[in-house]
This record gives structure tokens, sequence and C-alpha cells, in this order.
């Protein structure tokens, strides 16, 4: 029965519910951190009566009912208040008196979330098993020529170019035709994709921001970090910070007027720009940041009303084809910056894949191609696009890098992986095994979430509210009582470890490799699989 006693079609108990709360009455002591901190209001703190049967000692006499009023904790059974089993309740109690528990039963809340005729749209990542990424193991040790195995003992650098890599003849040719060549940047193989300021909150992205400044400025590491849609900070766009930024131009515009506007006042150029035409995790959908985190600095910067949900179409409506992209888009986004900047598609993992990357070797405008896997985290999403819809990334990297050896162009256009990269936690493997199937560099986005800021959404369905501002820890919040929780210092600090830490592994497994001077981009003879039908694949071999 409801907690108001009437009973209608949709209505659960406790049992029915993904995630259930148990409470000890005995240890609490009512203080009302557990409610105040819930970010669904799953639970009640407040006056509640309770039967309790009496049972005398003797047989003549019969058990009798006595109520009580007791003040406590409940859970609420509506399907709109449905603990989403982040456990934060848990993390702030003094007492140790509360705790949320995976239900042993099947979720039927599952049947009843799409009420008012809506289906369901959830953040996080979709829920899929162990991938092959995770699989692949490193089978080639040249112990001979470079009988050294401690990583640490090896000097050389990890460097990867986005911008199109064209031969010097053909170079020579555009410069005397057209007087440009090709910009051509070196980063660091392992990129912070693109999570929008907006999809991400204030204190997220200035602590990612910090980071990557450190380890460029401090460490010498060339990171690099996408915005996503939307565009980013004024002050950014005026800083010398930009230089180890990707701008972000998608289907909906937004934020463009911001930088086109800052252009004559930058004081570096952008690393690249990259043209999203579609995301891994929701292909076809198109992006979308709901109204809850529409907030007046959000619109200010995306040129909206505030509080107004902002769908990017699925596709550019004004671009029909690859080619027409490259004509106007792209081309059109060098010129704005002198042809100095690199500028690429990002597109979801798909079938046409191939077909897009095709076009993009006949035009020098191309500099590289990011692929999302169906494998990627997304702020927003229908379960039935995230859970039913994509293509895996491994297969489609080495699809386009196989075609590429196939006309000599492999080492002209980088392709970027992107899409559950270090979805199992083993980023530095996850991420040498797409560089062997042919990726130049990897990106990564729900893993520094993570790493970074304790992001809790798992492919379990545990909490993945992202996409209605509600993130208990303050990470996809534009709620300020949210958002400040998380100190951007901390989340800088916390970035700079992944990568040190991602740096020292990726050297552990290509040193023994032989390749000291050079990622082993495509070195597919370093790499097995012990599942014949994947190896058949993905062109590798089979180990046993």
């Amino acid at each position: 029965m409801s907690t108001n006693g009437v009973i209608t079609p949709s209505t659960l108990s406790p049992k029915d519910l993904p995630w259930q709360i148990q409470w000890q009455k005995d240890k609490c002591t009512l203080c009302g951190s557990c409610t105040a901190v819930c970010p669904v209001h799953a639970i009640d703190l407040g006056v509640h009566r309770q039967r309790l049967v009496q049972t005398p000692m003797g047989l003549e006499t019969e058990p009798s009912n006595v109520y009580q009023v007791y003040y406590g904790i409940r859970q609420k059974t509506d399907p709109a208040y449905a603990c989403v089993g982040c456990g934060m309740c848990s993390m702030v109690c003094p007492n140790d008196c509360i705790v949320v528990h995976r239900s042993d039963e099947a979720d039927k809340l599952r049947y009843h979330i799409n009420r008012g005729g809506q289906p369901r749209r959830r953040g996080g990542r979709r829920n899929v098993p162990l991938g092959i990424l995770d699989q692949i193991k490193f089978t080639r040790i040249s112990m001979l020529t470079d009988p050294a195995l401690d990583a640490g003992r090896h000097e050389f650098e990890l460097r990867t170019l986005l911008g199109r890599i064209l031969p010097p003849e053909e170079n020579l040719r555009i410069l005397s035709e057209q007087g440009w060549i090709p910009p051509v940047r070196e980063i660091y193989p392992l990129m912070i994709g693109s999570m929008s300021f907006g999809a991400l909150s204030p204190n997220m992205w200035e602590g990612l921001q910090m980071g990557v400044a450190y380890l460029n400025e401090e460490l010498g590491m060339p990171v690099r970090m996408c915005t996503g849609e939307g565009g980013c900070p004024p002050r950014l766009l005026r800083s010398r910070f930009l230089k180890y930024t990707i701008l972000q131009i998608a289907s909906g515009y937004f934020g463009w007027d911001e930088i086109i506007h800052a252009l004559p006042e930058m004081k570096e150029d952008p690393c690249a720009v990259e043209i999203k035409y579609g995301q891994g995790a929701k292909p076809g959908d198109g992006g979308l940041l709901m109204w809850y985190k529409v907030n007046d600095l959000i619109a200010a910067i995306r040129g909206v009303p505030p509080g107004v949900s902002l769908p990017s179409p699925p596709t550019h409506q004004t671009k029909y084809s690859i080619e027409e992209s490259v004509a106007k888009m792209i081309q059109s986004m060098y010129m704005a910056w002198g042809f100095r900047v690199p500028v690429y598609p990002k597109i979801s993992g798909t079938s046409t894949a191939l077909a897009v990357l095709n076009n993009l070797t006949r035009n020098p405008y191309a500099g590289a191609l990011c692929i999302d896997g169906e494998d990627g985290g997304t702020g927003a999403a229908y379960n039935v696009s995230m859970n039913h819809m994509g293509y895996p990334i491994a297969s489609n990297i080495r699809d386009c890098y196989l075609n590429l050896v196939k006309v000599g162009m492999q080492n002209e256009i980088p392709i970027i992986a992107a899409g559950g990269v270090g979805k199992q936690g083993n980023l530095a493997a996850n991420a040498a095994a797409l560089i062997m199937l042919g990726a130049s560099a990897v990106q990564i986005g729900k893993y520094i979430m993570q790493a970074a800021a304790g992001c809790i959404g798992s492919e379990s369905d545990r909490c993945n509210v992202c996409n209605i501002g509600l993130c208990p820890k303050g990470i996809t919040s534009q709620d300020p009582r949210l958002y400040r929780r998380l100190d951007p210092e901390q989340v800088a600090e916390r970035t700079v470890d992944v990568f040190l830490s991602f740096d020292t592994e990726l050297r552990k497994i290509l040193a023994p490799l032989g390749r000291s001077t050079s990622l082993p981009i495509g070195m597919s003879d370093a790499i097995g699989i012990n599942d014949k039908a994947a190896a058949d694949r993905l062109d590798i071999s089979f180990v046993v």
C-alpha cells in the first residue's frame, strides 16, 4: 500500500524498487542529514504511525494491536521519488544507521518510470557487460632489443599528432597553390573528451581546466580538453589557456556567437576545432541539455532564454553530405582562424564511418576523424538509444585504420577513439589496445568524472541522474547548493594524478615493444585475444 493509504496501478512497495533503504532506529539521532542530502527526496524524516502486536502470556487472552507514534525515516515508494542508489545518505550519516541496498528481485520500477507518456531519459552510461577492449592482451615483448622492463627507465616522450599530415611534396603543392600548409599539433594521446559547460557544473569544469593547465605548464604534458557544445566562459576565450582547449561546434550552434565575437581579442589560438555530428551513446538522437540545468549563466553563454531545454538536432540541418560539410563548415572554421587551427569532425560509431573517412581522405582540410563508440557516457539520452543503438569502438577503429592502410594513407589522417575507454578501470590498457588497433589518440569523459570527482553513476543504473541536474556530488548540477560540494582545486589535483599514473602505465605497456620513439599506432602484431570470433573480426592474433 502507498504511504497515503491509496492503491493505484503504479503503487509499488519498497521490495519492488531497484534500491532499498535500510534504517536502524536505535542508532539514529534524527539529525536530518540524510534527508537533506538526498537528491531525489526518496526519504522522509517525520512522524509515522506504527502497529505493534501484543501477545499475552496465557492462551485465554487474544492478541491485541497497539498503535504508537514514532519519529524516523521512511522510504517513499512513489516512482517519481524512487531512490537512485547514490548512497549519499550513508556518506553523511554520523552514526552509520542508514544504508542503501540493491534489490534481490527484478526491477519493477522500469514499467512505471514512463508516467505521463514520456519514455525515460537518463544520464550516465549504457548497461552492457565486459567489453572487447578488456579482453585484449599484449603479447609481444622484445626483450632482446629492449631488455629494460621497468617503464620508469624509459625516457621516450608519449606524443601524437592532431591535424592533417601530408607528404612533403603535397604540402609544397598546397603552399604554392593556396598559400597555406595544413596545421598540425603535437599533443598527448589521452584527451579529455567533450563535456560542455552546462553539462558539467562550474566547479567541475574549472577544476578540469586547472588540472590541464598544470599538466601543460608545470609538467610539460601537452594534454588537451574539448569544451563540448555550448561555448565556454568568456574569460577562457581571452586567456592564454585557450591553447590547451579544443572548441566544439555542434548542430545546435550554442555558444558560437560568444566565440566569434571573442576572435579579435583572443591571445592564443585554440588547439583545434571539433565539429560534432554524432555521439556514440545516443547515435541519431543529437544532444540535449534539459531545462533543469539551463540557469542564467548557461543561457547567457549560449544565447538562449533561461529555463528552456536545449536540444541539438541529430545532424547539421544545413549540410546533407560530408563533402558539403567540408566545403561549408570545415573550410569556414579554417578561415576564421587564418588557416592556423586544425579542424576535424566527430561522428558516432556506425557502419557508415568508412564512407565518412573515405570522403575526408580526398580533402586536405580534414584534420582528423573522431569516432565515438556505443559505450560512451551521456548527460541525457533515451534508454532505448543507450541500450539498443550504436557500434563498438574497437571494430570501428580497426575497420577505418585498415581502410587507410589499403589506400596508403594510414599516417595522414589521425583517428581519435572515444566511448567506453577505461569503463572497467583499465584506462591505460584500453588506450594502448585502441592505439594498436589504429587510433592515434583516445578521449575519456566518464572515467575522468569518476576518477577526478568521484562520480558514483554505474552501469547497474546507480545514480545516473546527470540529466536533471540533481547530481549528489555536484559534478553535473547547476544548482549552487549542490556544486559547492565540489572543490575545484581537489578536482585539478586528482586530474593531474590520473594523467601521471596513466603515463606510467602506458610506458609500462609500450616499453617492452621496442618502440621508444613513437606510438605503436596500428601495431596489431603486439596484441591478441582468446576469443576466436573477435580475433578474426579485428584481424589480430588468437591466443589461448
